[in-house]
C-alpha cells in the first residue's frame, strides 16, 4: 500500500511541475506585454544582486572556516544578506509611502 501511495505523488509530483511550468508559458503567449513587466522586474533584482555582490566582503574567519565556506560561499552570503536588507527596507518604504498616499487622498 505504501509503494502506490508513493508513486501517486510521484505522479501528482510531476503534474504539478508540468502545469507550474506550461500555464506561465501559456499566459506569457497569451499576454507579451505582462510579460515584459515581469522580465523588467527580474532584471531589476539581478542589477540589485551585482551591486550587493560587488559590495560584499570575502572574508574568512575561524568559525566560517570550521563549517567549510570558503571565500566565494563568504561573498555569496555575504551578497545575499545585502539583498535582503535591500529588498526589505524597500518594500518597508513602499508599504509606507503608499498608505501614506492613501490616507493624504
Amino acid at each position: 500500500m505504501i509503494d502506490a501511495g508513493l508513486y501517486f505523488c510521484y505522479i501528482l509530483l510531476f503534474l504539478a511541475v508540468g502545469a507550474a511550468i506550461l500555464f506561465p508559458l501559456l499566459y506569457a503567449i497569451s499576454d507579451p506585454k505582462g510579460v515584459i513587466k515581469s522580465l523588467a522586474a527580474i532584471a531589476g533584482l539581478v542589477v540589485v544582486f551585482i551591486v550587493c555582490y560587488s559590495m560584499s566582503g570575502n572574508e574568512v574567519t575561524a568559525k566560517y572556516a570550521a563549517l567549510g565556506v570558503g571565500e566565494g560561499s563568504s561573498k555569496l552570503i555575504g551578497a545575499g544578506l545585502m539583498m535582503f536588507y535591500f529588498v526589505l527596507f524597500a518594500s518597508i518604504a513602499g508599504i509606507v509611502f503608499s498608505e501614506i498616499s492613501k490616507a493624504l487622498k
